[in-house]
């Protein structure tokens, strides 16, 4: 017998019963999104590998180690995506959407890194992405903040924290960088292997390393807000008076740097403690100069991504209540001539309630066992049509849930309002 093949690593089925909590929190993302007046934009899953080597920068970690690429049958080198900014950059900018235009948009879907698999971390993981393009100034900043806050209100969650900072402008950082590398080079002796190769490439990383025999020596290192340009440090003044107005509680983390080279002005994430060591849940900032790296106009822009996985671990451990898959009424049949009378009054009652879950037994079996097939569906009620039934122009109702109301006949109109209500 050849052996079972077995699902990727880091790379997990969604079943049936896991998919209504999904399809939910979906919703409830959709419908805020909506209000704030996102328009949702759909991107391919695979694109040309030079567009996040452009884009997240060549000696991040996740373009040198976590990628999925490959040469397909042209030599051309294509990767899966392993986040969304980039994807819907280059989509604006090749549709013309981004010029001289202000875009509220929005994306849901499928992300993939290489990375070592733990709890709120996987290789395919899934992500909801909220891009602005075309305003500059410190209120779309806060928009994305305030929608992100609001998030968490409808979504019921309360242990999280948002952590604020600025990085300046791309000429500001440059020298601040220049500050960094001249300060860690004289701690080398201090840096372990990773900050070692990040210390000629992108030392701001150093910065946001976990490792505690380091953190005094980071804390000693020179501080970006210091080397701020004045219209960054502007813009962040404003940004904070604007979330202290909106009464949007913030911490200033002055070693809040991001992991992706893009980031200009100011970047923020929602952190939390309840879900280990994967502690951030959204994250985000402005990238004012992505569009014309990718090859597009000047065009300032921000946006925020947050892991639906994540958020969903967050929302089981915060809330009692499970949101389940359940059947309204499950629908028996007794015998040939009523099974093609249940499947058109099955059909009837969808057409007049287009919400209703209706499952019709199917693969015959004794009244027993379709009862027992009805009461382990979930569903609400068992709708029984018989010969009896089908004579009388009836059919039986039994609530599943509540064995204290009594089964009783009604006819089609009586069962249609029953199961309106």
């Amino acid at each position: 017998m050849s052996k079972q093949i077995q699902s990727i690593r880091g790379m997990h089925d969604i079943l049936p019963a896991d998919t209504a909590a999904w399809q939910w929190l979906e919703d409830q993302l959709r419908t805020v999104l909506q209000s704030y007046g996102y328009r949702e934009i759909r991107m391919p899953i695979v694109e040309k590998t030079e567009l996040f080597k452009r884009s997240i920068g060549e000696v991040t970690d996740i373009v040198e180690k976590e990628m999925y690429t490959f040469d397909d049958r042209n030599g051309d080198s294509l990767t899966l995506r392993p986040e969304g900014t980039a994807s819907c950059v280059r989509a604006g900018i090749q549709h013309g959407l981004l010029h001289n235009q202000q875009q509220r948009l929005w994306y849901q879907g499928p992300m993939f890194r290489h990375e070592r698999p733990q709890k709120g971390r996987y290789r395919q993981f899934h992500q909801v992405g909220v891009e602005t393009f075309g305003i500059a100034m410190p209120e779309i900043d806060a928009e994305l903040i305030v929608l992100s806050a609001r998030l968490w209100k409808v979504l019921g969650i309360t242990d999280v924290t948002l952590e604020l900072n600025t990085l300046g402008s791309t000429q500001a950082r440059q020298v601040y960088r220049e500050k960094l590398v001249s300060y860690f080079t004289d701690h080398r002796g201090d840096l372990d292997e990773d900050s070692l190769r990040r210390l000629e490439t992108n030392p701001l990383r150093i910065l946001d390393s976990k490792n505690p025999h380091m953190q005094r020596m980071i804390e000693q290192a020179p501080a970006l807000a210091d080397h701020l340009d004045a219209e960054s440090a502007e813009h962040f003044e404003k940004l904070k008076s604007l979330l202290d107005h909106l009464e949007i509680k913030y911490h200033i983390n002055p070693r809040l740097v991001r992991g992706l080279d893009y980031y200009t002005k100011t970047v923020f994430e929602w952190v939390t403690s309840s879900l280990g060591a994967q502690g951030t849940i959204c994250a985000g900032g402005r990238y004012d100069g992505l569009v014309q790296q990718l090859g597009g106009r000047e065009t300032p822009a921000a946006g925020f991504a947050l892991g639906v996985e994540r958020l969903l671990e967050l929302i089981k451990s915060s809330q009692e209540a499970t949101h389940t898959f359940a059947l309204d009424a499950y629908l028996l049949t007794m015998g040939d001539s009523t099974l093609e009378a249940g499947l058109k009054l099955a059909e009837s009652l969808r057409s007049q309630l287009p919400t209703l879950r209706l499952q019709v037994n199917a693969g015959g079996g004794s009244f027993k066992a379709q009862m027992k097939r009805a009461d382990k569906s979930g569903a609400r009620f068992a709708l029984i049509l018989g010969e009896d039934e089908l004579q009388a122009g009836q059919v039986s109702l039994k609530n599943l849930r509540d064995a204290s109301e009594a089964q009783r006949s009604v006819n089609y109109e009586e069962a249609l309002n029953i199961l309106s209500a």
